[in-house]
């Protein structure tokens, strides 16, 4: 209660400043013995009696925290499913602390393609020099032999890495309903090269130096007096913000900037060669991302969106873009999407092969009742 108690003495504070400087020459005397009380306080060492240090374990023993038989996530003495509130009105706090235990089950969820799945860790670009920002996928050892069929796993946006669909699944359910694994597992089963690719870790973070940061603000080319009058600005702002930044977040972390890993676009090569694609509540938008005719009429063809819905599994499902067919992946929760239509998907995947193979078009028996949008 002493950290809302401090912030409701300073509300308080900045309320009765804001009603004194609507006044004459005495209230504005006021303001200013009112603005000198408010720059002696020391706003860091106030808050981190507050909040404990940002200091947490970087291994799942340290947490104290097991994967038991059913893959759940388990407090190991009390066998407990994970608790977010560890610590009461603290939850920037206890969201850090989730955020590090999200990491170390990254690093985890990495172990299990390489131990489980049998798959190899590839560095990308293959080509690039040891001071180069890398990546890296993960790949069966016949990926790029399988003569006939390969499976391509891309995860969403966000937090999320190689092997992941929902990091709150994994923490909250199971590693079932949130990893790759069954996808990768069923996929070796059917004769499927696999590929699970890591676009999220497109770049890395570097900590800025003290002459990026300046840089980074400087206007060099504008002349001296607007430059001034600009810097002066920026320099009230910026007092004003890190005054307010010392109680959302006193234990300031580094200023960082991303350098970018290189990537290729092979469009032809694609639609060449990938026979189908599954989307699980794909939040795309082919108008935003300023795709062809071409690739539009590519994803009516050989696409198909499984999205959250009420309604039953593989139902067709409305939709206001003629991007691609959608059905219902059985759950209105957006992340269970891609455990809910695991087995759709890989009906799909092999409706599409065998209609390849004798130059059909596959049966739509699953979409029959989807909207034809060339009518729309």
């Amino acid at each position: 209660m002493h950290i809302y108690f401090t912030i409701l003495i300073l509300l308080t504070v900045w309320v009765r400043m804001a009603q004194l400087q609507q006044g004459g020459p005495d209230e504005k005397e006021k303001t200013t013995a009112l603005k000198d009380l408010l720059s002696r306080i020391d706003l860091d060492e106030l808050m981190k009696k507050d909040e404990p240090p940002l200091e947490f374990p970087d291994t799942l023993e340290g947490f104290e925290y097991i994967f038991n038989e059913k893959g759940q996530l388990r407090h190991a003495k009390t066998g407990e499913p994970f608790v977010f509130n560890y610590r009461e009105d603290l939850h920037r706090w206890n969201q850090k602390r989730y955020e590090a235990l999200g990491e170390i089950i990254t690093k985890y969820v990495y172990g299990l393609l390489e131990k489980e799945c049998h798959l190899k860790k590839v560095t990308l670009p293959v080509d690039a020099t040891e001071s180069e920002p890398k990546s890296f996928i993960f790949m069966s050892e016949d990926a790029l032999t399988n003569p006939d069929k390969l499976l391509v796993l891309i995860h969403g946006s966000g937090v999320v890495r190689a092997g992941q669909w929902a990091r709150r699944l994994i923490i909250n359910e199971d590693l079932d309903s949130g990893t790759q694994i069954p996808y990768i597992k069923r996929a070796v089963e059917e004769g499927y090269g696999v590929i699970v690719l890591n676009p999220n870790e497109n770049y890395i973070e570097v900590e800025k130096t003290k002459a990026q940061v300046q840089l980074s603000s400087d206007s060099s080319d504008e002349p001296a007096e607007k430059r001034e009058r600009k810097d002066k600005i920026q320099k009230e702002t910026k007092k004003r913000r890190d005054f307010y930044e010392k109680y959302r977040n006193p234990q300031k972390e580094k200023e960082t900037m991303q350098i970018y890993i290189r990537m290729i676009q092979r469009e032809a090569e694609v639609k060449n060669k990938v026979t189908a694609v599954a989307l699980t509540d794909s939040v795309h938008n082919v108008w935003h991302q300023e795709a062809g005719k071409t690739i539009r009429e590519w994803m009516r063809e050989n696409c198909c969106n499984w999205v959250s819905s009420s309604e039953p599994l593989d139902m067709a499902v409305e939709s206001m873009l003629p991007d691609c067919p959608r059905v219902s992946a059985g759950t209105e929760r957006h992340e269970l999407t891609s455990w809910k239509s695991f087995p759709s998907i890989f009906r799909f995947f092999s409706e599409a092969l065998e209609a390849k193979n004798s130059s059909v078009k596959p049966t739509p028996t699953r979409r029959s009742n989807r909207i034809k949008y060339e009518e729309l």
